[in-house]
């Protein structure tokens, strides 16, 4: 595939999801996702929008690599971070139950401005991790298409994801994601659809693959989605701004459907990892340089246009949110349209730069921000689950602990942190990690706790 195809090919892209925005841009829509008419997303489009702002470009090469190193069991510890979907609909469930607009207006009925900053700051770090590892896919691409065109590759996507999500913030988002998402499902799965049925594919070869450093770890890796599943969707601003702009019925079956899409997705291309261990293929440029030469040109463009759909997908999505973080939770700039695009391009400048800087593996950014998540998991069960106040003390902290877990992880490599960590794999490390995390903020919890008399978000 050229350079010159695939940015053909992306123009393309870009003009039907420019056509699939709306015309005007209202205050309503752009923080609300609300459409010209003032209604609320219907049950498919909020299903999709999820669904592509989740399987992105990160996550499906992520599925790909852990697959390629781990087999089946890699492929599986990925996918189960997508029963976030689950745990996250029942969050959003029990906050609107109890009252609450959103994370941080239940949160800040309980722990005040400093709790609900302690929050905002996980997911600022959390939004600008998304627009970096996607624009970072981009570069991927195009750096293996055509070496040295990685970089204008990022800035082009990222001006365009822009302007396009700048026009109309959430409304567009929403109404793109959907273009997208049938634009992904339609060139994607006819690209598995020929792995599947080419010569020589054998589906039991490929659930039982160990991968090319065995499946150990892979299972290492299910244990800690496991450990950080709950809490996870609650520190992603995307789910969570979509859990609150429908009614109630609309949402809850709209994280039911996206679950199982999405599943079935990130295990669909985690399959051409798994495949590619499978016949030996050297590991190149996260995996796609080796499906350069592995696959024929027909099938590796599909694979690289369903990464950038994917990418575009969550860009608009990331930046969208972090409009509404910095003009509505954080009333950094005022609530108008100009105030969100102004947040936008913050976002998409700071990212960028991140892209220039340098970068860990991409399943590090899932990992750090999984970890700094981990602070979530006692307070919402003490509170949304067993109905019980928790101290302010008590919620630091447990995200004091977290952040440092994450931050621990982050650095394993420099020698005073290398020092106190036990030998092992990075993944054996994290762990041990995720469970000190869990431990210190279940104590503390449990010993800052009581039973909560008032059930309302106001309580």
């Amino acid at each position: 595939m050229s350079v010159s195809l695939l940015v053909i090919a992306c123009a393309v892209i870009v003009v039907l999801t420019l056509a699939a925005a709306p015309r005007r841009a209202s205050v309503e829509g752009f923080f609300g996702g609300r459409d010209d008419s003032g209604a609320a997303p219907g049950l498919w489009t909020l299903v999709l929008s999820q669904v592509t702002t989740w399987i992105f470009a990160r996550s499906l090469l992520n599925a790909a690599i852990l697959g390629y190193f781990y087999g089946i069991a890699g492929v599986l510890a990925y996918a189960a971070y997508y029963g976030s979907f689950v745990t996250g609909g029942f969050i959003v469930g029990r906050l609107r139950e109890a009252g609450a607009v959103s994370v941080q207006d239940w949160l800040s009925a309980r722990f005040g401005g400093t709790g609900a900053a302690a929050y905002n700051l996980v997911i600022a770090l959390r939004l600008l991790s998304e627009v970096f590892a996607n624009l970072l896919v981009v570069g991927l691409i195009f750096s293996a298409v055509a070496p040295g065109s990685g970089t204008m590759a990022i800035l082009g996507v990222a001006v365009l994801a822009l302007a396009y999500s700048a026009w109309g913030g959430l409304s567009a988002a929403l109404r793109t994601d959907v273009v997208q998402m049938v634009l992904f499902l339609g060139i994607f799965f006819v690209a598995f659809g020929a792995l599947v049925l080419s010569p020589g594919f054998d589906l039991g070869a490929v659930v039982t693959a160990p991968g090319q450093s065995g499946g150990y770890l892979g299972w290492v890796l299910l244990v800690v989605a496991a450990l950080q599943v709950f809490s996870y969707p609650a520190h992603d601003p995307v789910m969570m701004d979509r859990g609150f702009i429908a009614d109630a019925r609309t949402t809850r079956l709209s994280f039911l459907h996206a679950f199982w899409i999405s599943t079935l997705c990130i295990m669909a291309f985690g399959v051409f990892g798994i495949e590619a261990s499978l016949r030996g293929a050297a590991y190149e440029g996260e995996l796609i340089g080796s499906w350069a030469g592995m696959f024929p040109g027909w099938i590796f463009a599909a694979l690289m246009l369903s990464l950038l759909i994917s990418a575009l997908s969550t860009l608009d999505s990331a930046l969208s949110s972090a409009a509404r973080l910095c003009v509505q939770e954080l009333g950094l700039a005022p609530a108008t349209l100009d105030g969100g695009r102004a947040a936008m391009a913050v976002f998409a400048l700071a990212g960028t730069a991140l892209t220039l800087w340098g970068s860990q593996t991409l399943f590090d950014a899932v990992a750090v921000s999984g970890t700094a998540s981990m602070f979530l998991t006692p307070v919402l069960i003490a509170g949304l689950v067993l109905g019980r106040q928790v101290a302010l003390w008590s919620y630091m902290l447990a995200w004091g602990a977290a952040m440092l877990g994450a931050a621990v992880y982050f650095a394993r490599g420099w020698a005073p942190v290398a020092a106190v960590l036990p030998e092992g794999h990075k993944y054996e490390q994290l762990f041990v990690i995720c469970v000190a995390v869990l431990v210190t903020g279940t104590v503390a919890v449990v010993a800052g706790s009581r039973r909560n008399l008032a059930g309302t978000a106001r309580g």
